[in-house]
Order: C-alpha cells, then structure tokens, then sequence
C-alpha cells in the first residue's frame, strides 16, 4: 500500500532525515519508534504533504504523492490523529465528527452511530464542546474524527501519551478492533510492550535514518535492539 525510500528531509539549513525507509502493506499494523527527535513526526508531515521532502520516494498503490496538498493526501485515504489531539475546540463532540465526514466504501462506511459504539463515551458526551472534555475524551474524539475520514490507512502519533492508564489501555483494545477490522494503521507510541502486542511490525528511526527494521517478534526477542535505540 505504502513505500517510502531513501526519504530526505530538511527544516531550513537543518537536515532532520537522511535515508528513511518504510513501507504498509495492505491490512498490516506498523510500529514506528524512536527517541524523540529522531524524525518520526518528520516523516508524517512528509507523508501528509505538511513537509516536502528533499530526496527520495513516497508511493501509494504505485503512485507518486510527493508534493500533494494535505486535502488531496486526505482523500486518497490517509487520515491522521495528530499528538496533541488538535480537536476543534468551540464545536460540539458531534460537530468535531460531521466536519470531517466523508463517504467511504459501501458497507465499510463510519458513522456516527459506529464511533459511538467504538468510544460509548462519545455518544454520552455528544452535546458538551471540545473545551469541556476531560484529555482522554479529547483523544477518543480525535481518533473518532479521523475514523469519519473514512480511511484506508490510519496514523496515530502518540495517542496514548499523557493519559490515565485505564483511558490508555481502552485505547489500546480500540486499536486491536480497528485491526481485527482490517484497517492498516502507523502506530508512533513509547509505550513499546504494548505497541509490540498490537503492530505486525516495525522500523526505527534513529537520527533521521532507519536503524532497524523487523517483526515485533523478532524485535521481542533483542532487548538490547530496544535498548540501543529506545530506552532513555
């Protein structure tokens, strides 16, 4: 579905990635990890048209879609759950996941009625405004908003970070469904015991190049990969 190679990128003078590969395939869950600094929200800006790249590839099904505005990389299917969760602040639990609606394939189309049914919360809370939900309600309503999308491959960037534990293991089983569902999914998260349970797998970053790149599996059984690139 996806393939990014020997991806470069710059911010001004400074150069943020040098030779990063990665690729989703159809279905397929994929963890991506590393340090903070180490170009992992560079490469979903890259992804998403927020960045352009200075070298290298990003196809989807064959094609090219370096140099598409966001809205056009939006509705070839891709949908992201920003860090910071990024909701509308002054519209309504419900008016956060119209605005973004948009018709998916028949019979594998969100609704209100199916993200209701994946964050019951949601539905409770429908009425109250983005300003007036707790952080872990806001980050429902963000995976949600992005659900509405209706998009064949779903990115998270730190979902789960600052929330409580129960909030962040309900997220965790949410991201199972969406699995067992079929949805193809980059998953940016430090919890790695759990993002390991959840990807098929996964690739590194470390200084703006992939380091590392294997099976949840097989990154389970070299603790010391995790720990040369991971643990602080």
């Amino acid at each position: 579905m996806l393939s990014i190679q020997n991806l470069a990128a710059k911010y001004g003078p400074s150069q943020a990635l040098f030779d990063v590969d990665f690729e989703v395939g159809a279905g397929q869950v994929v963890g991506l990890i590393g340090r903070n600094g180490m170009g992992r929200t560079t490469l979903i800006k890259c992804l998403f048209g927020l960045l352009r790249p200075v070298g290298g590839s990003i196809q989807l099904d064959g094609g090219s879609i370096v140099g598409l505005p966001p809205y056009r990389v939006g509705r070839m299917g891709l949908s992201l759950v920003p860090e910071g969760r990024q909701i509308f602040p002054t519209l309504t639990v419900e008016e956060n996941l119209v605005a973004t609606a948009t018709a998916g394939a028949k019979g594998k189309q969100w609704t209100l009625a199916k993200v209701y049914d994946l964050f019951p919360r949601l539905q409770e809370r429908r009425k109250n405004l983005g300003t007036q939900l707790s952080g872990g309600e806001q980050q429902m309503l963000a995976i949600g908003r992005a659900l509405m999308t209706n998009p064949r491959l779903l990115v998270l960037d730190e979902a789960t970070e600052g929330l409580a534990p129960v909030v962040r293991a309900e997220i965790w089983k949410v991201l199972a469904r969406l699995k067992q569902d079929g949805l193809a999914m980059i998953v940016v998260d430090k919890n790695t015991k759990a993002l390991l349970r959840l990807a098929d797998y996964n690739f590194i970053l470390e200084k703006g190049v992939t380091a590392w790149r294997g099976t949840s599996a097989q990154l389970a059984a070299q603790p010391e990969i995790i720990n040369r690139y991971v643990a602080v």
